[in-house]
């Protein structure tokens, strides 16, 4: 069995669609925690080495991965997950870039704007969330996932995505009927379900403790 190990900090945040792809396809990881304010500080060696100078860092064996998109189309690609033709493969990244811009307006309030923007940032969230509602409209009616009759990459990106708005505000899927369902379908996946209900996820923030 391939050697996968995850080195991030003691939070979900940008590893979390990754462990959550390796646990639905029934892969085994390792983890190396690294400590935010020892990073910050300076204190670890690794930020020298990083590629950017960030976080996650990915491992097959010896192949060393950054970027977690890049982890994502990698590890699609892996697994099978990425697209059955180029037009599926390509859609897949177009919903992926999606998710990468909503994670980024996310960030931006989490923070830098989290005391003075959060009730502007959900009063624009259904413009943001309203294009994944319409990607799974054209797809069964929202009953299977963005593309195709197959799980992808961009699956987990986008359900992390939808969790974490979720935590910020439980009620924000209300007046989104497709995407709630696609929450609760992907949460039946029996290996899938099993590490969202797992200690280990549960005990780890989605970001960092807001102060």
């Amino acid at each position: 069995m391939p050697e996968y190990r995850i080195t991030y900090f003691p939070i979900r945040a940008r590893a979390e669609p990754i462990r959550l792809l390796l646990a639905d396809q029934g892969a085994s990881w390792t983890e190396d925690e690294v400590q935010l304010n020892d990073w910050w500080a300076g204190k670890c060696e690794l930020k020298k080495t990083a590629v950017f100078g960030q976080l996650p860092q990915f491992q097959d064996g010896d192949f060393v991965l950054y970027q977690s998109n890049t982890i994502l189309r990698y590890l699609g690609s892996k697994f099978g997950i990425a697209g059955s033709n180029n037009q599926e493969n390509a859609f897949i990244d177009m919903v992926n870039d999606g998710v990468e811009d909503l994670r980024q307006k996310y960030s931006r309030l989490i923070f830098i704007e989290y005391d003075t923007g959060k009730e502007k940032y959900l009063k624009d969230l259904p413009n943001q969330l309203s294009p994944f509602e319409r990607i799974l409209s054209n797809n069964a009616n929202g009953t299977k996932f963005v593309v195709g009759d197959k799980i992808s990459y961009a699956d987990y990106n986008l359900l992390d995505m939808l969790h974490c708005h979720l935590d910020l505000d439980p009620k924000c899927l209300a007046s989104f009927p497709l995407l709630s369902a696609y929450i609760q379908c992907l949460a039946t996946r029996l290996k899938l379900s099993t590490y969202l209900k797992s200690e280990k996820r549960n005990k780890r923030p989605i970001t960092p403790k807001h102060k």
